[in-house]
């Protein structure tokens, strides 16, 4: 069986708190990629207070939460992060997932779907799931692309659901089943 956290351009891996927080505090400056991951206000946080953020999430994890870094494979680099929380209980086998290839010298180069592939990967031959689920707002349509690409579909959406440069956007649901990725990926 090959890595099941590596894919053909990048790698899942366990999260370096004091790396991560100062990659973090360095992408974060950047607010269009603040206004592409969170509908809240773009804050920004110092190196130590990212860190402490970071180091308080992930111990604080349970069995059904993962936290993964995502590091190209040509040199290591880290390019951000993913998780996979599995939500309301193990029997429903439904996951959601979040990324973020935060540098914006990495975006439109595949990072993205190539882990958000590794991670179906993950979820569906490791955890057994059946079914992950994400959000994305309207105005982020590379994100859109890149899941479609991942194999995701379009479930819903929540009109309206975001003010941001005084307009109205609405919050998209894509899914995609077990059944869904092996179809696509039937040599796995």
């Amino acid at each position: 069986m090959n890595d099941i956290l590596k894919g053909r351009l990048t790698r899942l891996a366990a999260v370096d708190y004091g790396e991560q927080a100062k990659s973090q505090a360095r992408w974060f400056r950047d607010s269009e990629l603040r206004r592409l991951m969170d509908a809240g206000v773009a804050r920004l946080h110092s190196v130590k207070a990212t860190e402490d953020f970071i180091r308080k999430e992930i111990e604080s994890l349970n069995d059904a939460q993962h936290y993964f870094s995502i590091r190209s494979l040509e040199d290591d680099r880290l390019l951000g992060d993913l998780n996979l929380d599995v939500i309301h209980n193990w029997k429903s086998r439904d996951a959601f997932v979040g990324i973020g290839v935060n540098d914006r010298n990495d975006w439109g180069r595949g990072y993205g779907s190539d882990a958000m592939k590794t991670a179906l990967r993950f979820a569906f031959l490791e955890l057994n799931l059946r079914r992950v689920t994400l959000t994305v707002f309207e105005y982020n349509p590379r994100a859109i692309r890149s899941y479609e690409k991942a194999g995701f579909r379009h479930e819903g959406r929540l009109r309206g659901a975001l003010l941001k440069d005084g307009k109205r956007w609405d919050m998209l649901y894509m899914g995609i089943l077990y059944d869904d990725w092996k179809e696509l990926n039937h040599d796995e």
